[in-house]
């Protein structure tokens, strides 16, 4: 029976995420369980396609990535995969409906990342995170309203502006290894060897503005999604504080984290805001 096989698939998805990312798996597990494993399957598959255009130094990443997105146009067609990942991906798409425009525009920004090195315009700027990043955030949307049309709707602009907020947090914080390792360059009108106070003000401005409009769709949320989204909110929230408070010149040269035993804090204060309502 293919159940046997769905089941090892689950389990590849989620150490997947759990191996590569403890603050997004910490906020996975604050999900309710019917959504949880859904989560795990959506981040399985973006982050095997960004790791094709990030980190397989040594290989023809463009044959990969063709491979990869073959696979998955039949996995999509098919309902099955022998990768395990996009076996779990392929559920969870038809389970909830999710949209296709949203995973081709996702693969559209991944295989942007093959050959692109510098975003000098607003425009490719804000298509590069629609698509590597957006789209993610409102595919989760429609596992956790359930392929409610209307709820999604209503929740669309917030989740988009949320999913931003993290890209550019991630893009601030990994300012350093993307452009040493990838020589890439993402916020337009932005020079990396001359990053100044008022240039990193500007982009955390931005990145204020995103979250203030997240957070509004954030307290709307079915209640089976809002504690583990709240949690991730609060974990990127931490993250720009102390983006905030760290020279230029140090965000050039290291790579700003949060702690595990801050994250751990943080846990702790945003149950106590969600239990008494207070997000």
């Amino acid at each position: 029976m293919k159940t046997i096989f769905d089941h090892i698939s689950y389990r590849c998805s989620k150490i997947v995420t759990t191996s590569y990312s403890t603050s997004f798996s910490l906020a996975v597990k604050m999900l309710a369980p019917s959504i949880r494993q859904d989560i795990y399957n959506i981040y399985g598959f973006v982050r095997f396609a960004d790791e094709i255009v990030d980190t397989f130094h040594d290989y023809d990443k463009e044959t990969l990535f063709d491979r990869f997105e073959e696979d998955l146009n039949n996995a999509l067609k098919d309902r099955i995969s022998l990768n395990p990942i996009l076996n779990s991906f392929q559920a969870t798409v038809h389970q909830y409906d999710i949209d296709r425009d949203l995973i081709d525009a996702f693969m559209t920004s991944m295989r942007m990342d093959l050959t692109k090195k510098v975003y000098k315009t607003e425009e490719e700027y804000r298509q590069y995170i629609y698509g590597s990043a957006d789209v993610v955030g409102l595919m989760c949307l429609q596992v956790f309203v359930n392929a409610d049309k209307a709820k999604y709707a209503e929740l669309k602009d917030a989740a988009m502006a949320l999913g931003s907020a993290f890209q550019k947090v991630n893009f601030l914080r990994d300012l350093k290894a993307d452009y040493d390792e990838l020589e890439r360059t993402y916020f337009p009108n932005t020079n990396f060897d001359q990053l100044d106070e008022a240039s990193k003000t500007r982009i955390i401005n931005e990145i204020d503005a995103d979250f203030t409009k997240g957070l509004e769709g954030i307290a709307k949320l079915p209640v089976e999604a809002r504690f583990g989204v709240y949690t991730a909110f609060k974990y990127y929230s931490k993250l720009l504080k102390k983006l905030k408070n760290t020279p230029p010149l140090e965000i050039k040269n290291k790579r700003i984290r949060v702690p595990n035993y801050q994250k751990f804090g943080l846990l702790a204060r945003s149950y106590v805001n969600y239990r008494f309502n207070t997000l």
